[in-house]
């Protein structure tokens, strides 16, 4: 373990003050279960600052230089050997076998979900011998057994020609998307869009009737529903029409945390009579209180015995970054921080640009490769190893063959 990764370990463990049996035994559990982060993203390259400054330098568009380094963060591993080796150990660190990768930027252009969906299959492709595509659970099974690792790939968008010539039309690259990979895909991503309101969009209008015809699409084709994005109402009524089980991968629990990321135990309660979870995040704001492991644990406790163990994961929505990061980005211009994404339309007041939740050890004890403290947290809440192995992984797994099957 680098620096980083060690100094984020201490900080959990000083809030968590296990015993050393807990550690030993948490560790050990870790270590020979399979885990499947329900949400996240692959560990994150330091970018080429120069060739960044010379397209600044050469007037380059904000798009362009948004895409140039998102590339380089998702796929610089591949080819540099000193990004390749941390990328590794960040893996290793972690102890996580698959993560259900973001492999779409937010939105529903099928032009635009593409792009990192082709970053993250070029990836999987360059280094199969260390990292794999998984496009079924069996994979992930197999990964662990071979001591690799896989991506399962989230759309994070359903993707659509928006040309609004009728319901078919519009569907048509839900199974494209598919065959491309995709096994889980957001309905909305904060706002409103055709398919339903956003967990950003204070009107709470639910479900189109558009909307109910995707998610029977995605139940037809084998495509998980997620609503981790989506708006109270729409998220209900997605539970209410889903044939099959479908997840908010990435959440909380409102009964722990009033936010608009966090579910209220009626739309939990809905998502789990469809058979699926609720993945709890590692994102402070969104947990409350002390906003940091202990938190994340919290809301792993209130869902596990509010709805039962066979319905809860952990979805972290972090990622390890490289530590060359900071030196390549002190070598890019600055510039102007431009208008704010149309996705990420926040509410200024939000909490989550409070002061209270951007305390460091509040990340500091939720870094991505704080996966074993995860394991050794719940050892120390009094889990079973089964109960915990269905946190880690089991749960996941169920619902992928029971979605795939369709």
């Amino acid at each position: 373990m680098n620096e980083a990764i060690q100094g984020a370990r201490d900080v959990a463990l000083d809030i968590l003050k296990p015993s050393r049996r807990d550690i030993e035994h948490g560790m050990e559990l870790h270590q020979n279960s399979i885990v499947c982060d329900s949400y996240g993203f692959a560990p994150r390259a330091a970018v080429d600052g120069e060739a960044i400054a010379a397209a600044v330098e050469a007037s380059a568009s904000e798009v362009e230089i948004r895409d140039m380094t998102e590339d380089m963060s998702m796929t610089r591993y591949v080819t540099d050997e000193r990004e390749k080796q941390e990328f590794m150990n960040a893996w290793k660190a972690a102890g996580v076998t698959c993560i259900v990768q973001n492999a779409g930027e937010e939105g529903q252009s099928a032009l635009r979900l593409v792009k990192r969906l082709a970053r993250f299959t070029y990836a999987t492709d360059m280094m199969r011998d260390f990292i794999q595509k998984a496009v079924t659970p069996d994979d992930i099974v197999a990964a662990k057994e071979a001591d690799r690792h896989c991506l399962y790939f989230s759309g994070n968008g359903v993707p659509l020609p928006q040309d609004w010539v009728s319901v078919e039309e519009e569907l048509r690259y839900v199974r494209i998307f598919f065959q491309l990979g995709i096994r889980i895909m957001h309905l909305t991503y904060n706002r409103r869009n055709m398919i339903g309101d956003g967990c950003a969009e204070p009107a709470n209008g639910g479900l189109s009737d558009f909307g109910r015809a995707v998610v029977a699409e995605m139940n037809r084709v084998g495509v998980i529903v997620d609503v981790a994005h989506s708006g109270w109402q729409t998220s209900l009524e997605a539970a209410q029409t889903s044939a099959r089980p479908m997840v908010a991968s990435h959440s909380g629990c409102c009964a722990v945390n009033v936010h608009d990321r966090c579910k209220p135990d009626e739309v939990i309660r809905a998502i789990v009579d469809t058979g699926g979870y609720i993945g709890i995040c590692a994102i402070p704001a969104f947990l409350g209180g002390s906003g940091d492991i202990s938190a994340l644990l919290s809301h792993v406790d209130y869902a596990a015995k509010t709805f039962g163990v066979d319905h809860v994961a952990i979805g972290t929505d972090v990622a390890y970054t490289s530590s060359g990061s900071r030196e390549a980005q002190q070598r890019i211009p600055k510039r102007s921080a431009g208008r704010k994404r149309w996705e990420y339309f926040w509410n200024p007041n939000d909490p989550m640009f409070s002061s209270q939740f951007q305390q460091p050890s509040q990340k500091l004890s939720l870094a991505w490769t704080n996966w074993p403290l995860f394991t050794v947290g719940l050892v120390q809440r009094g889990y079973s190893d089964s109960d915990i192995q269905k946190i880690l992984s089991g749960n996941v797994l169920r619902v992928a063959r029971a979605v795939l099957a369709s």
